[in-house]
This record gives structure tokens, C-alpha cells and sequence, in this order.
């Protein structure tokens, strides 16, 4: 009865419909494959270059925005170079007005200081002027030694001749400079033998003269007191002597 229902099913009208199918040659099938192949990479690139451009990635967009911000840096590294030269002209600028103005300021200090000398030579001749003093009468005004700096010493001094005033005063000026050096006491003889500008130790005058110079020591050194002695030309003695004490 089984076999007989197995039998039935396959060959009988109600066994299934035959299918025939129609034989497909295998290079027609390559060639199906390949171009759903094909069509399958062109839209898997179209989906790709369209998540790039939504993206913002898209290589030529990205190619332009390069491009762009190269030429934005070049702009920007121009500019930066522009204003650094600028930058230099004007902390140059400031510099030469820094100098200038300070400058300016030494100079007017230096005439400040020139005007009240003036001044006080100017009273101290008219007291001169008025006073009865004999021809020979030699005096030594506001003789002064400074420490400019380290090492560096500045004298000045005025040399008046009273009187009459009727023959011109020659002769020279000589300093003898006490100080300390490494525990030592020293003086110093200005001008030394050696001095190259000798001659600005000379005096030749009839009313007055005007000394200034600027003597050198050790930077270590102290020095204690200059002494100032005025030779009149053809005599050992001195004819005046001052001294000054620093210490």
C-alpha cells in the first residue's frame, strides 16, 4: 500500500509538473557575472563618493581646501615677516630716541653745570676785580676731584692772578695723588715721566685759567687725597699748593 502511494504520487495527474529548463552556455554566465560584478563595484563607488561628499572628504574638495590653506599660510607667514620687520625698524627707532633723548639730557645737565659755574666764576672775578691785591697775588678757585668711576678720577680747577696783572703767569701744574692699593699707601705723581700729553699741565695766563683732565688709578684703588702744587717756570718750589680730601 506504501509502495503503491509512492508510485501514485509520481505518475499518476497528480504527480508534480515537469520543468524544463533551457540549457545556459558557461561564457554567457561569466559574462552575467561579471557585469553584476561590475554593476555592484559602480554603485558600491557611487555610495562611497557620495558618503565622502556628505562627509565633507570628497578628494577634490579636500584637494581645494588644501590648496587654500597653503596659500592662507604663505599670506600669513608674509604678514608675520612684515611685521617683525616692522617690529625691528620701530624697537630700532625707539632705540636711536632713547639714545637721543639721553643724550639730550647730558647735554643739559653738562650746561646746567657749565651755567652755574659761569656763575660763580662771574661773582668770584667781580669780588677779584674790586679787591686791591698786589701783581704777584696767585689764588687757586674751587679746585675739585671727583670719582666718575671706578678707576677714574676728574679734577677741575680755576687759577687766578690778581692785581695789576701786568705780565703773564708760566709755569706748570703738578698733582700728587695719595691712595691705597692692596693694603698699601701710594702717591702718584701726575705728570709722570711718562705722560704723553704733558703740555696740558702748563699754565701760560694773564687774568685766569681753566683746568681740567681726568687721571686713572687701579679700579681697586682708594685713593685718599690729591694735592695740587703750582710752579712758576725756572723755580723749584712750588709758588701755591691745595690739597683735596676724598677720604
Amino acid at each position: 500500500m506504501r509502495l503503491r502511494r509512492v508510485l501514485k504520487r509520481r505518475f499518476s495527474i497528480a504527480a508534480s509538473p515537469l520543468a524544463v529548463r533551457r540549457h545556459v552556455a558557461w561564457h554567457w554566465r561569466l559574462l552575467l557575472m561579471g557585469v553584476l560584478l561590475a554593476g555592484g563595484i559602480a554603485l558600491s563607488w557611487f555610495f562611497y563618493d557620495a558618503g565622502m561628499r556628505f562627509a565633507g572628504l570628497h578628494r577634490g574638495a579636500t584637494a581645494d581646501e588644501l590648496q587654500r590653506l597653503r596659500e592662507r599660510l604663505g599670506s600669513l607667514e608674509r604678514e608675520n615677516a612684515s611685521l617683525r620687520s616692522d617690529g625691528a625698524q620701530s624697537e630700532r627707532k625707539g632705540q636711536i630716541e632713547q639714545a637721543t633723548q639721553n643724550d639730550l639730557a647730558k647735554t643739559v645737565k653738562t650746561l646746567q653745570d657749565e651755567n652755574a659755574h659761569l656763575k660763580e666764576d662771574l661773582t668770584f672775578f667781580r669780588k677779584q676785580m674790586s679787591s686791591d691785591k698786589s701783581d704777584a697775588d696767585l689764588s687757586i678757585y674751587r679746585f675739585k676731584v671727583e670719582n666718575t668711576m671706578p678707576g677714574e678720577y676728574r679734577y677741575r680747577l680755576l687759577l687766578l692772578q690778581g692785581g695789576q696783572r701786568e705780565h703773564e703767569f708760566q709755569g706748570k701744574v703738578q698733582f700728587l695723588v695719595s691712595l691705597t692699593q692692596g693694603g698699601e699707601k701710594l702717591v702718584m705723581t701726575l705728570p709722570s715721566a711718562k705722560e704723553a700729553e704733558a703740555h696740558a699741565y702748563n699754565l701760560n695766563f694773564k687774568y685766569y685759567q681753566r683746568l681740567e683732565g681726568v687721571f686713572h688709578t687701579e679700579p681697586k684703588a682708594q685713593v685718599r687725597k690729591v694735592q695740587i702744587r703750582v710752579f712758576e717756570n725756572g723755580a723749584v718750589q712750588p709758588k701755591l699748593m691745595q690739597i683735596v680730601n676724598l677720604s
